[in-house]
């Protein structure tokens, strides 16, 4: 769910430029804190060159079950997916449900399986099976509300948040399908913490992504996830953008920033250069190692904003390939490899029409890229990010990234004209291979470009 109206007030902070060859360093080891950075959050090894793709279970079969998409487990790892986020797993509410089916976040039992689903069994298989393939499982967690029928607000009523009649509330007007918990009480954070690590021990899965966390005190997250990597070392991924989340719980956070001006880029509304002062400002924000999760869409934005289509138009691949070089996470969404162009109905069964997955080779050039070049690493084992100078910076976006001898060069046309830029870059000097093309080129540290209308071009260092 996003809530962004509720984000919190962020901190004062100087943003840093430095240079670099001729080029400016827009994205480097700066943090908003020494202490910050210092306390750090310990990333699961298996994250260092991560993918992570959201499943939508009920969308993703005609059959809606975990059985059933298990069996696109084998394209999945093919196409180089390493984190599975699967939308809760637990049994919806039926009081004050909302459509035939209900919101996948209307938990009415934190300790069971959807029964739309499968068992319990066929979820420990699902997982079991992910992790022989190499990959691991997340899956959402709702900790901010129950449904109005969760046994939870008939024995412990007192856990609820209150109006001033004595009634429990939900937690946002319109969220009238469920009731929203009161993390004053001990007791509630006890059990929320217990319930967490059941599902660690349960079904042996790598983490959680949290539900609009920063509507939940920061404070028990940071009580809570110790205990639980106590256990086992989780992934764990707060739907909220404030920096206190990675001080000691959170290793990412989401990029509504970031999603937010592709959007208004691709309508026309900003220009590329604007993305320079975005970069400033979130690397002095955020601790160091701090993971962004960078999306083009996910199952809010898809149902209630638009498709990717609706709202990129013909910049939505462009946008994808920023997304994958800038330092951060991707996110790939159910779908997206299929060039799905539909708003899932969020309530009801809505099949995802598949085709011949389209889009799966593009993906998949970008995960190896992700896997493969360690100027892509996530956090701070990548490499730096350099503008590259350019004639044109209003709609040709150019950077490299780079680590010790490696370097990923991107061109990129974010306007809807034909484009011609002349850039200049002293670390650019050597011999390229593009991506996409698998051209030999050389670069001797100046370039002049014609781009077609949102023309991404990716070279890689030989």
């Amino acid at each position: 769910m996003t809530k962004t109206d509720f984000i919190q007030h962020l901190p004062k902070i100087l943003a840093v430029i430095v240079l670099v060859g001729g080029g400016i360093v827009i994205w480097s080891c700066i943090g908003r804190k020494k202490e910050a950075m210092a306390k750090g959050i310990v990333h699961p090894e298996w994250t260092q060159n991560a993918v992570i793709y959201e499943v939508n279970v009920r969308q993703y079969t005609p059959e809606g079950t975990f059985n059933a998409f298990e069996q696109h487990l084998p394209r999945l790892k093919a196409m180089g997916v390493n984190i599975l986020w699967l939308m809760p797993v637990n049994p919806i509410g039926i009081k004050n449900r909302k459509g035939t089916l209900g919101s996948y976040y209307s938990v009415k039992d934190f300790l069971g399986i959807n029964p739309e689903f499968g068992t319990k069994d066929d979820f420990r298989a699902l997982v079991k099976k992910a992790h022989e393939l190499g990959m691991h499982v997340i899956i959402d967690w709702v900790a901010n509300h129950t449904s109005w029928d969760n046994n939870l607000i008939t024995e412990h009523p007192d856990w609820y948040t209150h109006d001033s009649t004595g009634k429990i509330v939900s937690p946002v007007p319109d969220w009238t399908d469920v009731a929203d918990l009161n993390y004053d009480k001990k007791e509630l954070r006890e059990y929320m913490t217990n319930a967490l690590i059941y599902w660690v021990k349960e079904a042996d899965i790598d983490g959680f992504r949290c539900d609009v966390a920063g509507m939940i005190p920061v404070s028990f997250w940071n009580e809570a996830v110790p205990k639980i990597k106590a256990v086992k070392p989780v992934f764990m991924l707060a739907e909220w953008e404030t920096p206190d989340m990675h001080d000691t719980a959170f290793d990412m956070t989401y990029s509504w920033d970031v999603y937010h001006l592709m959007n208004d880029i691709a309508q026309g509304k900003k220009t590329a250069d604007m993305l320079d002062s975005l970069w400033i400002k979130e690397s002095a924000k955020y601790p160091a190692d701090a993971y962004r999760m960078r999306f083009t869409t996910n199952h809010d934005e898809n149902s209630w904003n638009g498709t990717e289509t609706e709202r990129m138009g013909d910049a939505a691949k462009t946008f994808a390939v920023l997304c994958y070089t800038i330092p951060g996470m991707p996110l790939i969404y159910s779908g997206q490899e299929s060039a799905f162009n539909r708003r899932l109905k969020f309530f009801d069964k809505d099949i995802i029409d598949w085709g011949n997955f389209p889009l799966a080779g593009f993906y998949t050039t970008l995960n190896n890229l992700k896997k493969e070049n360690p100027a892509l690493s996530n956090g701070s084992t990548g490499g730096i990010m350099i503008k590259v100078d350019s004639d044109n910076d209003k709609n040709v976006y150019s950077f490299i990234r780079k680590k010790d001898n490696n370097i990923v060069f991107v061109i990129l046309n974010l306007s809807k004209t034909e484009q011609k830029a002349t850039l200049k870059e002293n670390n650019l000097a050597g011999d390229y291979k593009s991506l996409f093309e698998n051209k030999d080129i050389h670069f001797d540290g100046s370039l002049t470009v014609n781009l077609k209308p949102w023309e991404y071009r990716v070279y890689v260092n030989n």
